[in-house]
């Protein structure tokens, strides 16, 4: 995983807020093997449609080829529903209609091995989108790669989790789908940073699927047993939002708690004076995705290597920049959706 920049901490305060549109980027792809004249075939794998977050990213990639109809003769989307079996099956079926490119989330990349390499020997490129190459092996199987780092999103939400609790204090930890590499290499960077701090006593660790009733079914359960919760750590907003409800439904106190740029969960930020942070993973990676596609079948040079700079927020006021009152608390705050379509997905 690559390394990016640290974020310097004075004392306990973390820099509010970074600009979002940054990107880090690295190494750069000659695709001219690549180029070919229009129109083009785009398969796209959807890792999960069991979310909003999931739906909005979707309808990023939808939107963004929408305004290339002379440039793309066919949009491919398949849905995996979390299943690597099923994920492997549908990039065989995306194959099977020769696409010029293929733009997958892998769900587990040492499964998709095979698959890869397939596409390889068809000379079809492959985008990983939501999550990077874990070994040079799969790198050499694919020409480009958009996401987040997820190891380093684990250790900012740690970070200021043991910093605001000043080094010790009772944790619930909260991770999104098992076996996920997204769940997996958030999780992996909070332990890195917990492990220094033994006085932060980590109650108990539980998958919820990224999912509000998963999440508060499980912290219901584990209330009764742990009188003193001091925070939640969480690696996504719905579990959040789920997690909290649980502690106030209980006649607890809300802890603090990490989260995501959801609108419910900014909402409740603003409106209850919540202790938080909040991260972003933009659902429009989806339509960088799809931009980047077609600077490969044009034969564009691109980078190998596309690590979004999301913005941290730790302020109510901060979040209230964000924040959609007119839409449901399903939307995600950063997007280049416009208006029309977000008024149809998430209007009240």
């Amino acid at each position: 995983m690559v390394k990016r920049f640290w974020v310097l901490l004075t004392g306990l305060v973390l820099l509010s807020v970074m600009a979002l549109g940054q990107a880090k980027i690295e190494g750069a792809v000659d695709t001219l093997r690549y180029a070919k004249a229009p129109p083009y075939k785009i398969g796209l794998d959807i890792y999960w449609l069991g979310n909003s977050w999931s739906i909005q990213f979707a309808e990023e990639a939808k939107y963004e080829a929408s305004l290339h109809k002379e440039l793309i003769a066919e949009l491919y989307i398949t849905d995996s529903e979390g299943s690597v079996a099923k994920q492997v099956a549908n990039l065989e079926l995306l194959l099977a209609k020769e696409p010029d490119i293929i733009l997958v989330c892998p769900l587990s990349q040492t499964a998709l091995i095979p698959v890869l390499e397939k596409a390889k020997s068809k000379g079809i490129p492959v985008i990983f989108y939501g999550g990077f190459a874990r070994t040079p092996e799969v790198a050499d199987l694919i020409t480009a790669e958009i996401s987040v780092d997820d190891v380093w999103w684990g250790q900012v939400l740690a970070e200021w989790f043991v910093k605001r609790l000043n080094g010790k204090g009772n944790i619930i930890c909260l991770s999104g789908l098992a076996g996920c590499d997204v769940a997996e290499d958030r999780w992996l960077g909070a332990q890195e940073v917990f492990k220094n701090y033994p006085e932060i006593r980590i109650l108990a660790h539980e998958y919820a699927d990224w999912s509000y009733a998963k999440a508060k079914l499980v912290v219901t359960n584990l209330l009764p047993a742990f009188p003193q919760v001091d925070g939640v750590w969480s690696d996504g907003a719905s579990m959040s939002v789920g997690a909290l409800d649980a502690f106030i439904e209980a006649g607890r106190p809300a802890p603090i708690i990490t989260g995501e740029d959801y609108n419910g969960l900014f909402k409740r930020w603003i409106n209850e004076g919540l202790d938080l942070i909040a991260l972003s993973k933009p659902p429009y990676i989806g339509s960088e995705a799809i931009r980047v596609a077609l600077k490969i079948l044009r034969g564009e040079a691109v980078p190998k290597h596309i690590d979004l700079m999301p913005p941290i927020i730790t302020t109510a006021a901060d979040a209230a920049k964000f924040v959609r009152w007119d839409l449901s608390d399903e939307f995600w705050c950063h997007t280049r959706l416009p208006d029309t379509v977000l008024k149809r997905l998430f209007g009240e």
